[in-house]
């Protein structure tokens, strides 16, 4: 696979559950101008225009090891568990995670179905 690095964001990373769009200006391992950093899957990644310092970036997004789809970092949209996967892959195929993760998940869901007191 190539490798991305440009000076200019030019392709543009789209989350394909929840449309969340985004300029990125690298994909890989390891971002340009960051000496130690290594992640631990292939992501999109962005400059931080929050931060004047150059070598920071956000990570957007990667794609899920399953089904192969461009999914956000959101916790709606994926979740990373030794490698990536989107929902809709963690959903169908629950059974075969950890039951920590399980567990975890379930917790969230009850959280969003409880209405919310005033």
């Amino acid at each position: 696979m190539e490798y991305k690095s440009i000076e200019t964001p030019e392709d543009i990373f789209t989350c394909q559950l929840c449309d969340l769009s985004s300029p990125f200006t690298y994909f890989g391992q390891k971002p340009p101008n960051t000496r130690a950093i290594v992640l631990l899957e292939e992501c999109f990644v962005s400059r931080d225009p929050f931060s004047p310092d150059k070598d920071k970036f956000l990570v957007l997004g990667s794609t899920c090891s399953l089904c192969s789809k461009r999914v956000c970092v959101g916790s709606d949209c994926s979740l990373f568990y030794t490698k990536r996967f989107c929902m809709q892959c963690v959903n169908r195929q629950l059974d075969q995670f950890p039951h920590q993760i399980r567990a975890e998940l379930a917790k969230k869901k009850n959280q969003r179905s409880q209405p919310a007191v005033s």
